[in-house]
C-alpha cells in the first residue's frame, strides 16, 4: 500500500486539518489545465502571447487571464520587445520560480506516457550531453546522514511526514 507515515502530532489524522497546505497553495496557482499547458509551452520555448494561446488551444481571454495570474504569482516575468514597425509588446519568460516547476511538468508527462498512452510515449526526452533518457523520480537527499538509502529512489511507504520547523521572518 502506497502510504506515507505521518508522525508526531500528525499521526492522529482526525486531530488536525491540512490548512496551510503547500499542495493546495500550488494548485491555487498552477492547478488549471491551461496553466499547466502554458508551462509546457514555456518549457518548449514559447514566450509570446500568441504562441501560448495558439499552441494551448485557448481563447485570447483565457490566455490573458492565465498569463496574468502566473505573472502575478511570480512564475513568469514580462519583458518588453518591439518588432520593427510594430507597437511595443511583452514576452513572458519563466522566472526561477517558474523553472523550478520543470520536474512537476515532466512528472505529469511521464505519468501520462505510462498510463494514458497505450501505444507508447509520443515524445522521447533525452539529456543533450549524455543522450541518456530523462526521467523524474523521488529520491532521498544525497549524502545526508548515515542512511545507506541516501540518493536512492524512495516510494511512499518509505516517506515520513512530520511538522517542519518554520523559519521566522
Amino acid at each position: 500500500m502506497a502510504r506515507m507515515m505521518l508522525t508526531g502530532p500528525l499521526a492522529d489524522r482526525d486531530s488536525w486539518e491540512a490548512s496551510n497546505c503547500s499542495i493546495a497553495k500550488a494548485l491555487d496557482i498552477v492547478g488549471t489545465r491551461s496553466a499547466i499547458l502554458i508551462l509546457r509551452e514555456a518549457f518548449y520555448g514559447a514566450t509570446r502571447f500568441e504562441q501560448f494561446a495558439r499552441r494551448v488551444g485557448i481563447t485570447d481571454a483565457v490566455a490573458s487571464a492565465r498569463l496574468k495570474e502566473l505573472t502575478e504569482a511570480g512564475i513568469f516575468e514580462k519583458v518588453p520587445y518591439q518588432e520593427p514597425g510594430q507597437r511595443a509588446r511583452s514576452e513572458y519568460r519563466l522566472t526561477e520560480m517558474g523553472r523550478d516547476l520543470l520536474p512537476t511538468v515532466l512528472a505529469l508527462l511521464q505519468w501520462g506516457d505510462r498510463y494514458l498512452q497505450p501505444d507508447g510515449a509520443p515524445l522521447r526526452l533525452t539529456d543533450t550531453d549524455s543522450g541518456d533518457p530523462v526521467t523524474v523520480d523521488v529520491r532521498a537527499a544525497s549524502g545526508v546522514g548515515p542512511d545507506v538509502r541516501s540518493g536512492a529512489p524512495v516510494d511512499a511507504d518509505h516517506i515520513e511526514v512530520a511538522p517542519a520547523r518554520r523559519r521566522r521572518r
